[in-house]
């Protein structure tokens, strides 16, 4: 049990590292989807045939979901502008989920597309919300920043 207390403790003192790991692991999986997207555009452009406007789903998919996971993605992983790049990504999965895969659940596959992207964009909401960690580009800009600022006195 004691060993347990530690670890726990230890967990607790380290929120932050799991928030940079979830970070970096969505960020790098997002880059790798983006360059998939690019190199298998047939595959992409089939999955957004289904839609009702395919044309402008497929313009969108060349002009935004592609730059967008590999920039997005690659900067989310180094945790540079983190809260931006994951704002940039929410449309793409909100998308993914509601108008993609959520239509056509009753098939297995796309049930899992479907749970993935979900899950996908829920922790890009929460990347949003409480931005990267201490392992991030972001918090060596902004802690610098910090550390010069004048302190506020209380009078």
């Amino acid at each position: 049990m004691k060993n347990l207390n530690e670890w726990k403790l230890w967990f607790e003192g380290r929120e932050d590292l799991f928030r940079d790991l979830v970070r970096m692991y969505l960020g790098a999986g997002l880059f790798v989807k983006g360059l998939y997207f690019m190199s298998h555009r047939n595959e992409l452009d089939q999955l957004l045939g289904q839609l009702d406007n395919a044309s402008f789903a497929q313009a969108a998919a060349a002009h935004y979901v592609i730059p967008v996971h590999i920039v997005g993605g690659l900067v989310l992983a180094i945790g540079l502008l983190t809260r931006l790049a994951a704002l940039l990504q929410i449309p793409i999965l909100t998308g993914a989920v509601f108008y993609v895969y959520l239509p056509s659940m009753t098939l297995i596959d796309s049930r899992q597309s479907l749970e993935f992207s979900a899950l996908v964009l829920f922790l890009l909401v929460l990347l949003v919300a409480y931005g990267a960690g201490r392992f991030s580009v972001d918090h060596l800009i902004w802690k610098k920043d910090h550390d010069h600022a004048p302190a506020h006195s209380a009078a």
